[in-house]
């Protein structure tokens, strides 16, 4: 499995500033490796996040995501003590879901 997201959220007001970096080599499929052979694609899918167990905010993303993806998002309506959480599918089937609490 995939290393830990990092994600942080902080409340100004009633919308939370959301920020996360994923880690994962997200390749295209279109790159060689030293000996020729085309290495496999192998990226994220999709991307939910919810605040407090609601879907806020779902992605679908393809093979032009760079490596180790950044995200920034505002969520409205959260404060300080709510839930954050971000999942993400990859090609493969391989899943990573991480929590944060807004500060």
């Amino acid at each position: 499995m995939a290393d830990p997201m990092r994600i942080r959220a902080k409340a100004e007001g009633n919308v939370a500033t959301v920020r996360v970096l994923m880690s994962h080599e997200m390749e295209t499929g279109q790159r060689k490796d030293s000996s020729g052979k085309v290495i496999p694609a192998w990226f994220i899918q999709e991307v939910t996040v919810a605040h407090n167990g609601a879907t806020v905010m779902r992605a679908e993303w393809g093979p032009s995501v760079s490596k180790n993806p950044f995200m920034q998002m505002a969520v409205k309506g959260a404060k300080a003590g709510d839930k954050i959480t971000i999942s993400w599918v990859d090609n493969k089937g391989e899943k990573r879901t991480d929590e944060a609490t807004v500060s």
